[in-house]
């Protein structure tokens, strides 16, 4: 099941964001004796839910929960641009991503980064391929010469924590680029459209979508897809767990893959279309 929950503002002050697209989720006709743990469909996501605006201070912030996965996003932009930028003469802004874990996320305390002294390879990958999902949808010159900054914290890990951070930091980014346009800092919002990631992988023979703890630690491969409203790839992650994997399991996670995305860019869509009253269709 799919659900969203609305702002907690509502204005009459419209901005459009972006463009629609019609990648439309339809139901997949499988049909397997296989039952998961949690009694869904093989081509079902976990229920999913938006908080809008959990932290005042950031410039835009999400709570996503997928399942029993909950992960805070929030946006905080920065009039400046990286060092590197300014040395090389880029022009525009950036976005980057950082990514962790808080201690109590897990069923046993996982301890901070900074109590070892350094980021762990795991949260650097996550947080690396947050930040590239989030830059193929954002116009970085439209955005101007400042810095935004997506922070993506695990509450509580029930797999796919990577999945949910992007999918809920897509509608962080989109709030935040609205508030921008309405501050009239800038004359558009930069976003171009949605983007959101969901996993996939292989159990006793099946192809499910949206692996919860359990299921990941089960699977023989695994599979992660990121892609945008309109159908394009932004990253296509998959490996075997001790095993090898055929074309045809490959294409069964693929298709899964794209409709769980479809399905999850529909709540995000729900979200925005409640905040705003009378959206400019392009």
């Amino acid at each position: 099941m799919v659900h969203s929950e609305g702002s907690k503002f509502h204005d009459a002050d419209s901005v459009d964001i972006f463009p629609r697209f019609g990648w439309q989720a339809e139901r997949l006709p499988y049909s397997c004796e296989m039952q998961r743990s949690d009694g869904r469909a093989l081509d079902q996501v976990r229920s999913v839910s938006f908080e809008l605006n959990i932290a005042p201070h950031a410039t835009g912030s999400v709570l996503v929960s997928m399942g029993n996965t909950r992960v805070i996003c929030g946006v905080t932009v920065e009039e400046v641009v990286p060092r590197w930028m300014k040395e090389q003469n880029v022009t525009g802004g950036w976005l980057t991503a950082e990514y962790s874990m808080l201690p109590y996320s897990t069923t046993t305390r996982k301890p901070r980064d900074i109590s070892k002294g350094r980021l762990d390879g795991r949260s650097t990958e996550i947080q690396r391929l947050i930040g590239r999902s989030l830059r193929a949808v954002v116009d970085l010159e439209k955005l101007g010469p400042r810095t935004m900054w997506v922070d993506c914290d695990v509450l509580q890990a029930d797999g796919g924590t990577r999945t949910a951070a992007i999918t809920g930091a897509s509608l962080a980014v989109a709030l935040a680029c609205r508030k921008l346009a309405k501050d009239k800092k800038l004359d558009a919002p930069p976003i171009k459209k949605l983007v959101a990631a969901v996993s996939a992988g292989i159990l006793d023979g099946a192809a499910i979508v949206d692996l919860n703890y359990e299921e990941d630690k089960a699977v023989t491969v695994d599979f992660n897809l990121v892609a945008t409203e309109d159908g394009d790839f932004v990253e296509v992650q998959g490996s075997g767990e001790e095993a090898t994997f055929a074309q045809s399991e490959l294409d069964r996670m693929m298709t899964l893959a794209r409709k769980g995305i479809a399905d999850l860019i529909a709540a995000q869509r729900a979200v925005l279309a409640r905040i705003m009253v009378s959206p400019t269709e392009n």
